[in-house]
């Protein structure tokens, strides 16, 4: 029995049409689910009252804990209080919150009783950025309610909040003349008659949630996500990891639920199977990466969920604590990474680790999905050499591999399928094909053109790629990993350049502990700029660009210039998404001056050029 064996691979079909499209699709039915995600709640609270669903840290510390039964008392409270002030499908609840409980129990609430809910990014509320998209959100929404998960949020953006017309709740200490609601209000009513005849009359096509895209091409706009494509996908996700329903997941997460990644697959996956999620109030990233280790000081997870820049973080620290990493990974099920193509030696730290401190493989899987397909539509569960493979098409879904220019656009149709956007009918219009598929915009690529079991791998975001002035198409995602791998150990992470140029760029950052290694005669205390200016580091990064070039691949796949940026991608800039991938097109238009700088002939010594042209 392998590690790999507690996966169900389905047998899939191909189907070569005329008009050059591929469809295909997973032998057999889709097993039965629930019928909405309240009567989920209610199962669960059932089967697993005593079983602690949510947990989170409190003001002191100490983990606050919430059962499978209280959260289902307190969200028939809620959704009392929710029909009491007379919202409904048209009249839904906004949520402006980082992760916590009181952010989970209100959407629970607001779900048992028919209500839709929209997370958004607590990003939208802080000071300094402007509130042009949580204005865009808000009377996108039209809420009845709006929950902001503290005072200081709701103060930065008070007016954006009040000109709705909504009532506030915030949860967490307030002032005492704060004018607005506590959250406490809402778990005080008590459920009547009224609840459960509101819970009996959710129709499966009824929108339980609305998640807003991040808006890097324009204002975000709202995917509708309905009850059968959350609770579809959940039977999805059951069919291929089929020991969920023999052992319940422990998850300690980060990821944030106004995105599909953390609110819908890892929310749901533990909900669904009765597990234990710890919300972390970490994040990949310096100075929060930090509160996340604590935690696994505390939480034995069964499996870790993250985006492959979560991983490349995490790893720097278990590497340097066997007695931490035997914890965290003694009792894992799996690693799976979404939302961005891992780089190869992220995936190799992680194997060899895990070898090392367990004496086991662990299985390293992968999905793709969207906001619009709720998420899963993919899944790689099988052993793959193969970078980016994303895996196969699950049970219920179909896949529609369309050529669009030299590419292969991945579209989808099936019960895991938004009806569309909230609101806005020429989105919802040009986002399906004449045969009802949803277009991703993600291109993909059989791994074998004759083997259809071997999988799919990402292509790349097909609106990234850009052309030379040579004409030469380059392919952003393909050359992004490519680039990370060749460049190991100094890049953590990269944006590719040239557009209408002679020649491809890249603006790269560092992995700093990686570029440390090189130099470990460097201070302790020596700022990041002196780790990036030492020869070694330079000269680490002049030699990925030379190893890339002799992979061959021609003028599409060399690198000629190159800059390490210190300045990390922010997400308040909209560089980096909240799912903790970078954003190609905002760091290009945030830092422009960079890019004209890269392209720029004449000495700088900023910029780290290839030595020599490729080998032949």
């Amino acid at each position: 029995m392998t590690p790999w064996s507690k996966f169900s691979i389905p047998q899939i079909t191909a189907e070569n049409r005329g008009d050059g499209a591929t469809i295909l699709r997973a032998d057999g039915p889709l097993g039965p689910f629930d019928r909405c995600m309240g009567d989920v709640l209610a199962r669960q609270a059932d089967a697993r009252p005593d079983t602690v669903f949510l947990a989170d840290r409190g003001p002191d510390g100490a983990w606050r804990k919430v059962t499978y039964k209280e959260a289902y008392a307190l969200a028939r409270s809620i959704g009392q209080a929710l029909l009491d002030r007379g919202l409904s499908q048209e009249r839904p609840v906004l949520i402006v919150s980082e992760n916590r409980i009181e952010f989970a129990l209100l959407g629970l609430g607001a779900a048992f009783v028919g209500v839709p809910f929209a997370p958004v990014s607590a990003a939208y509320a802080r000071p300094g950025q402007g509130f042009g998209k949580l204005e865009h959100v808000a009377q996108t929404v039209a809420p009845g309610v709006i929950l902001v998960d503290s005072w200081d949020r709701f103060a930065a953006a008070r007016e954006v909040l009040e000109a709705t017309g909504a009532e506030i709740v915030v949860a967490g200490d307030l002032p005492a003349d704060a004018g607005v609601t506590p959250f406490d209000t809402l778990t005080a009513s008590e459920a009547s008659g009224a609840v459960d005849a509101a819970a009996a009359a959710v129709d499966p096509d009824d929108v339980l949630k609305i998640l807003f895209t991040s808006g890097s091409t324009g204002l975000p706009k709202g995917v509708m996500n309905t009850h059968r494509m959350i609770c579809a996908n959940q039977a999805m996700i059951i069919d291929v990891w089929p020991f969920l329903s023999e052992r319940p997941p422990v998850l300690l997460d980060w990821l944030p639920w106004s995105h599909t990644f953390g609110g819908n697959y890892d929310f749901n996956t533990v909900l669904w199977n009765g597990g234990t999620y710890y919300i972390d109030a970490g994040k990949p990233a310096p100075g929060l990466i930090e509160t996340t280790i604590a935690n696994l000081r505390d939480v034995t997870p069964t499996m870790l969920l993250n985006v492959p820049a979560g991983f490349g973080l995490l790893m720097d620290y278990l590497e340097k604590d066997e007695d931490l990493a035997a914890r965290v990974l003694g009792d894992l099920d799996l690693f799976l990474y979404a939302a961005a193509a891992m780089p190869d030696p992220i995936q190799t730290r992680i194997k060899k680790l895990a070898e090392k401190v367990t004496g086991r493989e662990i299985p390293l899987v992968s999905a793709w999905g969207t906001t619009e397909t709720a998420p899963l539509s993919t899944s790689m569960n099988f052993p793959t050499t193969v970078s980016g493979n994303i895996g196969l098409p699950v049970r219920g879904v179909e896949v529609k591999l369309t050529p669009v220019g030299d590419k292969l656009e991945i579209r989808v149709r099936g019960p895991n399928i938004t009806p569309g956007y909230w609101r806005n009918p020429d989105a919802t219009e040009k986002a399906f094909d004449d045969e009802g598929f949803y277009c991703s915009g993600d291109a993909v690529k059989l791994v074998d053109p004759d083997d259809p079991m071997a999988g799919l791998q990402f292509d790349g975001r097909i609106a990234e790629n850009f052309k030379l002035v040579t004409g030469t198409w380059v392919h952003v995602g393909a050359l992004r990993l490519a680039l990370i791998a060749a460049c190991a150990p100094v890049a953590q992470d990269c944006v590719i350049t040239g557009h209408n140029r002679e020649e491809i760029g890249a603006l790269v950052f560092p992995n700093v502990a990686g570029c440390r290694s090189l130099c470990p005669d460097l201070p302790a205390d020596a700022p990041v700029s002196d780790i990036l200016d030492d020869p070694r580091v330079r000269a680490a990064l002049a030699d990925g660009l030379m190893r890339l070039s002799d992979q061959g691949g021609g003028s599409s796949m060399r690198v000629t210039r190159a800059m390490l940026v210190a300045e990390m991608p922010t997400i308040e800039a909209g560089e980096i998404t909240d799912k903790g991938y970078i954003n190609q097109g905002a760091v290009l238009s945030h830092r422009a001056e960079l890019v004209e700088r890269l392209h720029t002939e004449g000495d700088d010594a900023a910029i780290i050029r290839l030595r020599r042209e490729p080998a032949e």
